[in-house]
């Protein structure tokens, strides 16, 4: 059976270096780096992954590129006596993902809008792109629409903020269900907070 269009850029992006697109994304970056933190394209990036996560190219879904600064924790040195390793700066990682802050800077950005999902594009030795897929749920178009009209409702509000994007998800442990998922539903903290 002949492959679709989206299988040859689905390759391409799994093995950069061996299909240029490493080339492409080196000069690419060099003008990324000048822009804004989160900036509006006319188009996906990465064609294939867009639309497996959801996008439409029609009127009230948009994608932005969102960068954000690599790395762990910023944590200051404890100035006190204390064991290098006790002094609790190593292996601290941070709550949220650099995917789920990206997505809430675009959320930021487009205050009628909902995050429907986001994927990787590019990073160096600073910055990670993402670039976020935003829908306007109160649009006529996306209303209308059978497979995107469910982010207009109520309980949609704030998707970003309150981790329901497939990275919120996964960062909140939900990803999974069954043997060890027990304490991760409805969140980890209400979980605590039971019987209390």
């Amino acid at each position: 059976m002949a492959k679709s269009m989206y299988a040859y850029v689905r390759e391409a992006w799994r093995n950069p270096a061996e299909t240029g697109v490493k080339s492409l994304l080196w000069e690419r970056m060099q003008v990324w780096r000048r822009e804004g933190s989160v900036v509006r394209l006319d188009r996906p990036t990465r064609i294939d992954r867009a639309h497996t996560l959801g996008y439409k190219a029609k009127q009230g879904v948009i994608v932005v590129r969102a960068s954000v600064r690599r790395g762990g924790r910023r944590k200051s040195r404890y100035v006190r006596g204390r064991r290098t390793a006790r002094m609790g700066m190593r292996r601290i990682t941070a709550g949220k993902s650099i995917q789920r802050i990206a997505e809430e800077r675009a959320s930021k950005k487009y205050p009628n809008m909902e995050v429907l999902n986001s994927y990787w594009v590019g990073q160096d030795g600073r910055h990670k792109w993402y670039e976020v897929i935003l829908v306007d749920g109160s649009h006529p178009s996306v209303m209308s629409d059978p497979q995107l009209s469910w982010i207009g409702n109520a309980n949609q509000r704030g998707r970003a903020e309150r981790g329901k994007t497939m990275a919120g998800r996964k960062g909140r442990g939900q990803r999974h269900k069954g043997i060890g998922t027990e304490k991760t539903r409805p969140s980890i903290r209400s979980n605590a907070n039971r019987g209390k």
